[in-house]
Parts: structure tokens; sequence; C-alpha cells
């Protein structure tokens, strides 16, 4: 009787071995490719974005005079504003992912939080200026690609915006859904919301320093 009990324990230890070693190895099979996608997506979003950059750069070029005589000069101040703004939202949303990294999810709420203000009053902005800008859409190439570059990275600061929102309603409805050891929510949108800083310091010296 012992010596059937002994060979029941041995066949489970080695079927449990197994499915360790199998899920291990299904592990390797099948690795986290997430953030990887997300760089993917970037990069195909970068073309769009270099697209644009460099259809005004040929229409700056080509232009006898650049803007078009009789086209309002840009103001510096509410842009400037919105660059330090969006500039220093991406040291603010590093803390958040410093934060769950030593599992302070009230930590991520708090700096989330902050950044997704920043952008909020970003986009604010920038719908101000559009009202108080003496052209339109419609007024010269220049008036037509201004709208089109700030609009479009526009659209991705409000998608940030709303991909910190839903880490926040995620976090709070599961304090334990983000961790040091699962957060690549938190991780894609930091890197999100890196790249979107990015283009706007790059539009920024095209549209309104050059």
């Amino acid at each position: 009787m012992q010596g059937s009990i002994d060979n029941k324990n041995q066949s489970i230890q080695i079927s449990g071995t197994a499915e360790t070693v199998a899920v291990a190895h299904g592990h390797e099979e099948h690795p986290d490719l997430r953030i990887f996608g997300l760089f993917m997506f970037l990069v195909a979003e970068s073309a769009l974005f270099i697209g644009l950059f460099v259809a005004y750069l040929t229409f700056r070029a080509v232009a006898p005079v650049w803007p078009p005589e009789g086209t309002p000069k840009l103001e510096l101040l509410l842009p400037g504003i919105n660059t330090v703004i969006l500039i220093s939202s991406s040291l603010v949303i590093h803390q958040a992912d410093s934060a769950i990294k030593k599992n302070d999810v009230a930590g991520l709420r708090k700096w989330f939080g902050i950044t997704a203000l920043m952008g909020i009053v970003f986009l604010c902005g920038q719908v101000y200026e559009y009202m108080h800008l003496e052209f339109g859409l419609r007024t010269n190439l220049f008036a037509s690609t201004f709208y089109v570059l700030t609009g479009f990275h526009g659209l991705h600061v409000m998608v940030g915006v709303m991909l910190m929102l839903a880490v926040l309603w995620r976090s709070i409805k599961s304090a334990d859904h983000y961790s040091s050891d699962s957060h690549f929510g938190v991780e894609a949108a930091e890197i999100y919301w890196h790249f979107v800083d990015v283009i706007w310091i790059i539009l920024f010296i095209l549209l309104y320093l050059l």
C-alpha cells in the first residue's frame, strides 16, 4: 500500500514538473510582443508626420514668399506656453511609470491624473488659438498646412489623454490591475505621450520659429 502511494506521489510530481516545463516552453515560444507592436505603430505614425513635414517644407521651398503675403504673423506667447506644458508633462508621466514600478498605485493615479490634465490644458490652449487666428483653413497654402499639421497633432494629444484616462479608470476599478510586474498599459501610454511631445517640438520649430 505504501509503495502504491509513493508511486502515485512520484507520478504527480513528475506530471507537475512536466506542466511547468511546458508552460515555460510555451512562454519562450510566445514572448510578449506588445511593446514591439506599439513601436511599429509609432513608426507608421512617424511616417505620416514625416510626409506632412516634407510637404510643408516643399511648399516653403518653392514659394516665392513664405508665408504668403498678407498672412498675419503667428503669436508666440500661447504656443510657447503650450510647448512648456507639453514638454513638462513628459517629465510628469515618467513619475507615474516610476511609481508603479514601486507598486505605488496611488502615485500612478496622481501623476497620470496630472499629466492628463496638462494634456487637456494644451488642447484648450490650441482651441483658443484657433478661435483667435486671423486666417482660416482656406485662406492660403500656409493656413491650410498649419491647420492640418496642428490639428492632426491635436488629435494624437486627444488620443493620449484618453489612454491615460483609461489607465486611471482601470487602476481605480481594480487596485491590483497594475503592479511592478504587470504595467504594460502604463508603459505604453508613457511611450506614446513622449512620441506626441517630440512631434510637437518639431511642429513648433517648423511653424512658429522658422
